[in-house]
């Protein structure tokens, strides 16, 4: 239930810091035990009849309303612009304010996590809660003629969340088909079931919305046909400002801190404790957990001290290893009325870099020591090159040697004469950080994602260009297209070098808002923050549960593989209650 100020009660045994994606499905599945209090506190309010938030296609009005967070970064050497990231600070989370797009991961990727010492974590272990989330709608005869296609066995049908697909209709000038076609000719298949655990290929994504088309966010799944629970508890409009510790010595390894509740703002920055029996599990976002972890003393001691606060536990890696990716797009025109839907295409190293893929793979193996330097270099300490030489290795042999999709191509209608590709390279070098600069929760930290710092990052970016400038004069778009109005030719001619290209992406990227990794799921010796069960390093009873303890990028969005994680150690923190 939403509770005012006066009936908050004095303790719950889990307080969820953050109400978005992650943070409400544990939630849910906590307070399905009626003997178990739960309270989430969420920053913004609830957005239930928001028509903005229900109508996908009203999404950019939620940019820089009251429900975005966004965040700031500083100035990006490549570009030499500062960028905009948007979160959703509303019941809901990002959930409220995404492209709605339900896209898991790679196979390879999800088992990678238990190579580089995540015990447990494999595809296999995590398919089951992706089935357990999802409520599939199987598509109908109109999609199906449209192109849609899901295979069964990879999806639930009786979970929270709904996933489906749009209204489609097939006419008379169907992009779908010439994208297929053309796509094909090129050597990038259809994909039947890009949820599979195999993401190459050309697709119309499922999106988690209603059978009418009503966006289905986090909390329209998974609190509000539960909002009735007497023990579970929202408080919206609330800032959680640090937790709150206890002794050293109340269990756990020697030591290791217990968090006996939160700090939290309320009205004229009223300070008020609530307490937690059981856990403190931070919900809050990639960029709003590792603030909250700070200003608690968990972090590197070098940042703390400068704004007095007491250093608890000594974890250097908070804020680090933060990833995103590039986000950049080119216009077409028509020379004829279209028709068509969103669609999207997944492609590997060898589909867009095509006869000198070897040539770029033996280049970029050559530069990842240098790559590792330079990035623990800008870690303020945190990151070892030898750690970050493993991971970039891993993510080398996903790209050169298992072929994942590099480049994710999103293919949309604008009227019905204006084509509008937003393409981004999927897995970047590039590693950045996060940090808080006061110790006021009202201060936002300072982000730096140091998008284009590797040269890896650019190149993919470069080579999706290209490829996208092939395709529209391949087969019948070659007949199709009457002109391309961003870059246009006379700002990027076809004959353009690589450094032109470069220029122009700098001038025009944006992030691609899927920022991961700033308390990540490592052994504490690589720079983790938390173990393979989410526990904070050095406590016995704090958690994270959301896109920051991600360690590498995945090939799919956020939202689906967050909800299948949340689910999963929803399970685990089940299993690990004492009374």
């Amino acid at each position: 239930m939403l509770l005012l100020a006066a009936t908050i009660a004095a303790q719950y045994d889990y307080i969820i810091v953050g109400g978005g994606t992650s943070g409400l499905v544990v939630a849910h599945r906590l307070s399905e035990d009626p003997k178990t209090s739960v309270l989430v506190i969420e920053a913004g309010p609830s957005v239930l009849d928001n028509i903005n938030v229900t109508d996908i296609d009203r999404l950019n009005y939620t940019y820089d309303s009251s429900i975005d967070w966004a965040y700031q970064t500083v100035p990006q050497a490549y570009g030499g612009r500062t960028q905009v990231l948007r979160a959703g600070k509303a019941l809901g989370g990002t959930s409220v304010m995404n492209g709605a797009a339900y896209a898991r991961a790679e196979v390879a990727q999800i088992d990678s996590w238990q190579e580089i010492g995540n015990d447990g974590w494999t595809w296999r272990k995590l398919l089951p809660y992706y089935f357990r989330s999802e409520n599939i709608s199987a598509p109908n005869q109109t999609q199906i003629e449209a192109g849609v296609s899901i295979d069964p066995k990879y999806h639930g049908s009786s979970g929270p969340l709904s996933v489906g697909f749009f209204d489609l209709h097939k006419g008379d000038h169907d992009l779908t088909t010439v994208f297929n076609r053309t796509l094909g000719s090129m050597g990038i298949p259809p994909n039947p079931d890009l949820n599979s655990g195999h993401m190459r290929g050309f697709t119309i994504h499922p999106s988690t919305v209603d059978v009418a088309n009503v966006r289905n966010d986090a909390a329209r799944a998974y609190y509000w046909p539960y909002e009735n629970r007497p023990n579970l508890h929202v408080k919206l409009n609330t800032l959680v400002n640090r937790i709150v510790w206890g002794d050293r010595n109340q269990g756990g390894n020697e030591g290791d801190l217990t968090a006996t509740g939160v700090e939290v703002i309320m009205g004229r920055k009223k300070r008020h404790v609530i307490h937690a029996r059981k856990e403190v599990i931070l919900a809050a976002g990639a960029l709003g957990s590792p603030a909250i972890l700070e200003r608690s003393g968990v972090g590197n001691p070098s940042i703390l001290r400068k704004l007095n606060i007491p250093v608890q536990i000594n974890l250097p890696s908070v804020g680090e290893n933060l990833q995103d990716q590039l986000n950049t797009s080119i216009v077409v025109s028509t020379n004829t009325p279209v028709t068509g839907t969103r669609t999207v295409a997944f492609a590997s190293a060898p589909d867009i870099f095509g006869s000198s893929v070897e040539s770029v793979a033996a280049s970029t193996r050559s530069q990842l020591v240098q790559y590792a330097n330079d990035t623990a270099n800008a870690s303020h300490g945190a990151m070892k090159t030898e750690d970050l030489l493993r991971l970039f290795e891993i993510q080398h042999d996903h790209i050169f040697s298992k072929d994942l999709p590099v480049a994710e191509f999103v293919f949309l209608l604008r009227g019905d004469q204006s084509i509008h590709t937003g393409y981004w390279g999927l897995l970047p070098f590039a590693r950045g950080n996060s940090h808080i600069v006061s110790a006021d929760p009202t201060i936002p930290p300072v982000v730096n994602p140091n998008y284009g710092m590797l040269d890896w990052d650019v190149q993919v970016q470069i080579a999706m260009s290209k490829f996208l400038r092939k395709m529209y004069k391949t087969g019948e778009f070659g007949d199709l297209i009457a002109n391309e109005s961003l870059p246009g030719l006379s700002v990027v001619p076809d004959d353009a070098s690589d450094e032109t290209w470069a220029t122009w992406i700098g001038e025009q990227y944006t992030p691609n808002y899927h920022v991961i990794g700033t308390t990540s799921m490592l052994p504490r010796s690589m720079g983790g923050v938390v173990d393979n069960r989410l526990k904070v390093y050095g406590t016995t009873n704090v958690r994270v549960v959301d896109a920051s303890i991600q360690p590498l990028q995945l090939c799919g969005h956020p939202m689906a593989n967050l909800y299948a994680i949340a689910e999963w150690v929803s399970d685990m923190i089940k299993e690990g209650a004492t009374d």
